[in-house]
């Protein structure tokens, strides 16, 4: 699995607004408190907007705020909002696969990933992030010695 720059920076600038929460913060603050491009990250809020995670006001005492709390916003549905479905396969559903032959199960290994990534991504809210407080079977994960090999 690929995590882009586009979900990276998401979630970043979303976990950085919810610490200032209930102030707002404008795109500039965000980008220089994550070290993200500025053009860049205007195009992920756009994304992160219209998805209803985010609003903005204009004006002098304008910025971007979550439209609700950090603790109903998950890690998917920021990547959701930004890359659209969580795995995709040559992109379709994992489920929508199909192999001729010896590799059919192959579909069945799309979806079990697919699931594996939802568990983690769909259970891990922006509250939890900020308190550094992971659900318990995240921790369990990140905890493991080979989470940390790079293969």
């Amino acid at each position: 699995m690929h995590i882009t720059a586009r979900a990276d920076y998401a979630v970043r600038a979303v976990v950085q607004l919810a610490s200032l929460q209930p102030a707002s913060a404008t795109r500039q603050q965000l980008a220089d408190a994550q070290d993200i491009p500025g053009k860049f990250l205007e195009t992920i809020l756009g994304d992160l907007r219209r998805a209803g995670i985010l609003d903005a006001q204009r004006g002098a005492t304008g910025g971007y705020r979550l439209t609700k709390p950090a603790e109903e916003i998950t890690l998917a549905d920021i990547v959701r909002a930004t890359e659209g479905p969580l795995a995709a396969v040559r992109g379709m559903p994992p489920e929508d696969t199909m192999y001729p032959g010896p590799a059919q199960p192959l579909t069945r290994v799309w979806v079990a990933v697919r699931a594996s990534l939802r568990e983690v991504l769909e259970q891990t809210t922006v509250a939890d992030v900020i308190a550094d407080r992971l659900p318990e079977h995240v921790d369990e994960l990140q905890k493991r010695p080979d989470s940390w090999v790079r293969r």
